[in-house]
C-alpha cells in the first residue's frame, strides 16, 4: 500500500504546472544610479542576475549570479519587486522574476564583468532607464526603486507588454 501512495504522489507531483524563475539585484552608487550590465545574447542591458538553478532559493541565486557577473559578493536585502509573466510563443511556462535590493557600493568599487556572458555595465539614472530597457523592464526596475524608497515590495502581475 505505501508504494501505491508514493506513485500516487509522484504522479500527482509530475502533473503539476511550473515556472521558470530569475533573480536579480538593485544595486546603486552613492549618487543614486543603478548598476547595469550587458549581456553580449542580447540587444538591451539589464540588473545583474540569472536564472535560478533547481531547488535553489531566490536570494541565494541572486547572490550567486551578481557574484558570477560582476565580482560583487553581496547579500540581497528585502524583496523590492515579484514581476510574474505568463507564457508565450518564446517561452513555454511562466517566468516569475525577484528583484532584490542590493545595496549601495562605494564610488570607485571594483567590478569585474563575467567576459563569457557581458559586453560591459555602467551605471544609470532612472531617466536613462528607456534608453537601455524593454517598457517591460524599465516598468521593472522602476517599480524597484519605488519599492526600495516606500520600504513596501511591490507584485507586478503580468499587463499586455508592447
Amino acid at each position: 500500500m505505501p508504494s501505491v501512495m508514493f506513485t500516487d504522489r509522484e504522479t500527482w507531483y509530475a502533473g503539476l504546472p511550473s515556472m521558470h524563475a530569475a533573480a536579480a539585484a538593485l544595486i546603486t552608487d552613492p549618487d543614486g544610479r543603478v548598476l547595469i550590465v550587458k549581456p553580449n545574447y542580447r540587444d538591451h542591458w539589464q540588473l545583474p542576475g540569472g536564472i535560478l538553478e533547481h531547488g535553489e532559493p531566490p536570494h541565494v541565486g541572486c547572490a550567486r549570479e551578481v557574484e558570477e557577473e560582476t565580482g560583487l559578493r553581496i547579500a540581497p536585502r528585502r524583496l523590492l519587486v515579484l514581476d510574474w509573466v505568463p507564457p508565450n510563443e518564446e517561452r513555454p511556462r511562466p517566468f516569475v522574476f525577484f528583484v532584490f535590493d542590493g545595496g549601495e557600493i562605494p564610488a570607485g568599487t571594483d567590478i569585474k564583468v563575467q567576459e563569457e556572458e557581458l559586453d560591459g555595465y555602467k551605471f544609470a539614472g532612472l531617466a536613462e532607464f528607456g534608453e537601455h530597457f524593454p517598457a517591460f523592464m524599465t516598468r521593472r526596475y522602476t517599480a524597484a526603486l519605488q519599492a526600495r524608497a516606500t520600504g513596501a515590495p511591490i507584485y507586478l502581475p503580468f499587463y499586455q507588454r508592447s
